[in-house]
């Protein structure tokens, strides 16, 4: 491969990359602030000029001043073979230091009221490239604060007109409600007359503004970005598999942001997905079991609902009836491989179906005028459910025809079945008519009540029709794998600890088939007390203090499921040779030594 040297470091291309391009994927700093991969290159912030050396091939390929010795744009200059770049030169310095002078003229001093104070560009540039004191005695432009959308706020005197936000409007959403108003220091960012920035993509800019001027009002002020922790995970709302970070703080989920991945989301995400977490402390959340007590449900412990769950399940069974699970779309592949497991344990002739898969609208394709198919595409999803692909895969690995939802609900009205395994995990209620007619532990024509065992993690009124009820956990409170709708296979990790008292549908699972074997009288299991335990955020980090349900089989562990399912099933390999596995952050401070513990 060619090769360019770059302040000193000898870094490969390939022909077509920018200097600036080159120098990051090789990890030589340059500053810059106009420029993203994934918009076009106007070269408008200058900082990142640099000055260059390259071969004359009139005079014996012998290094010459590139352009005369000029200052140039490293973002927009295309790497050639043998050039030698500085960015750190006396000139190159210089330059450096009087853009950041110009930016900071009119610029207010507010970063500690700023939200983005923490994670601003322009405060580690002004660091690292500029000068220590300001020369500007004059009174600052002020800009106005301004409304520009559902979610966004606009701080105008914080813009340093980087035009990212007006050339993602134009570029990616094909929208246009941006654009830069006046001349001069008079210039500012600005929505178009009655047209807000409310395209289903519009918090990307968010992302992309450098300093404080775009701001997410679901995020102002709520926390300061130093003390959040950032896990890497998947979209657990559509079937995107949209790489994401959620970051979180104390066991609290504070936002959703964008990881990048050109192969699945490129740098973006659907302002769906960014603020489509809230139901994971929403106050009907279901935090202990549950029995039915007398006719009544009532708050019970662990040991007595498994109890009861097993010895309901194992009474179907034994008198000839059919045990029937139902699994949520919302749920891991690793779950769905557990339950599965589970059901035919008890039932070897069990009746699998995948749960409803809601869909709102059309997908739809940014920017507009490209197919969904095309490499420079942005596809939102109509699905609105993360792995319904990945449990239709698990559950027919297993051995089993699995019926869609509709299929499901027809089949529970025949008297051959005995009881019911159902797991919901949606955002929203979905006990629809449909789904309370068949679920239900009532006794029907021609055959008698069904036990119901409900996995949910809201409550709804499918709790009336269970014997017993056990919380689960949202998609951000545990690891696994989501197949996507491109049926791509990715895992995820956990963020933050399950809400109390609650479990993962995985570990409920272990809990449920350890509970089986141990009721024969069998030493540990069926004896087991329940437990509480402390569990810590993150490693390395203070506790929360959460008491959390401890585990009555071994810990669910979602890379040791996805090992047990290859071995075990030739047709589930694919999740131990094709899973994208994310790479885990571990942060680190100069001039401190990291150990492991």
């Amino acid at each position: 491969m060619p090769t360019i040297t770059i302040n000193g470091v000898e870094c490969e291309f390939t022909k077509g990359q920018m200097i600036l391009q080159v120098a990051r994927a090789s990890g030589v700093a340059i500053p810059s602030y106009c420029f993203h991969e994934g918009l076009s290159i106007v070269a408008s912030c200058r900082i990142c000029l640099g000055e260059a050396l390259a071969p004359n091939p009139r005079n014996g390929g012998k290094l010459e001043p590139f352009m005369g010795g000029k200052l140039f744009p490293t973002c927009q200059t295309p790497a050639a073979e043998g050039m030698v770049v500085n960015t750190d030169s006396p000139k190159a310095v210089a330059n450096q230091k009087a853009v950041m002078e110009y930016l900071l003229i009119n610029h207010p001093l507010d970063c500690p009221v700023c939200d983005q104070a923490g994670e601003c560009t322009l405060q580690d540039f002004s660091q690292q490239y500029g000068r220590g004191e300001s020369r500007f005695e004059e009174q600052k432009v002020k800009q106005p604060k301004k409304d520009v959308g559902e979610r966004i706020l606009l701080y105008s005197d914080r813009c340093i007109l980087c035009t990212q936000c007006v050339r993602f409007t134009r570029e990616v959403t094909g929208t246009d409600e941006l654009y830069i108003n006046g001349r001069g220091n008079k210039e500012e960012i600005d929505v178009f007359p009655g047209l807000g920035l409310d395209n289903p993509l519009a918090s990307n800019v968010i992302d992309l503004c450098p300093v404080g001027a775009l701001l997410d009002k679901d995020f102002l002020f709520t926390q300061r970005v130093w003390f959040l922790k950032r896990t890497p995970s998947i979209d657990g709302i559509t079937a995107s598999g949209d790489n994401i970070w959620i970051e979180h703080n104390e066991g609290g989920v504070y936002r959703i942001k964008p990881r990048e991945n050109a192969a699945v989301n490129k740098w973006w995400i659907t302002d769906e997905v960014r603020y489509g977490w809230k139901h994971i402390h929403a106050e009907n959340r279901l935090r202990s079991p549950m029995c039915r007590e007398h006719g009544a449900l009532v708050e019970s412990s662990y040991s007595r609902a498994y109890g009861d769950a097993i010895a309901g399940l194992r009474k179907a069974a034994a008198g000839g009836k059919r045990v029937a699970l139902l699994v949520s779309p919302n749920l891991t592949c690793e779950e769905a491989y557990a339950l599965g497991t589970l059901a035919k344990l008890i039932d070897p002739q069990a009746v699998f179906g995948l749960g409803p898969v809601p869909r709102v609208g059309e997908d739809r394709v940014f920017p507009p005028q490209l197919s969904g198919d095309d490499p420079k595409a942005f596809t939102m999803y109509a699905e609105k459910a993360p792995n319904a692909r990945g449990v239709q895969r698990v559950l027919g690995a297993i051995g089993q025809m699995v019926l869609d939802a509709e299929a499901f609900f027809a089949r529970m009205k025949e008297p051959d079945i005995g009881a019911i395994i159902a797991t919901g995990n949606y955002r929203e209620d979905w006990a629809a008519p449909g789904v309370l007619g068949a679920i239900d532990r009532e006794p029907r024509e021609g055959a008698d009540g069904r036990f119901v065992v409900l996995i949910d993690t809201h409550g709804s009124a499918l709790i009336d029709h269970a014997d017993v009820v056990i919380p689960g956990a949202t998609w951000a409170e545990k690891a696994g794998t989501f197949e996507s709708a491109r049926k791509m296979l990715q895992a995820f990790e956990q963020a933050i600890p399950v809400i109390e008292l609650a479990k993962t549908e995985g570990q409920i699972a272990l809990d449920l088939i350890a509970e089986f074997h141990g009721e024969g009288g069998e030493e540990g299991m069926a004896a087991h007390r329940a437990q509480v335990v402390i569990v810590d955020e993150q490693p390395g980090q203070v506790p929360m203090a959460v008491e959390v349900a401890a585990p009555r089989a071994r810990l669910f562990e979602a890379g040791e499921i996805r090992a047990e399912m290859a071995d075990r099933y030739p047709g589930l390999g694919a999740f131990v040779s094709e899973v994208a596995v994310p790479e885990v952050e571990v942060g680190a401070v100069d001039g401190v030594e990291m150990v492991d513990l």
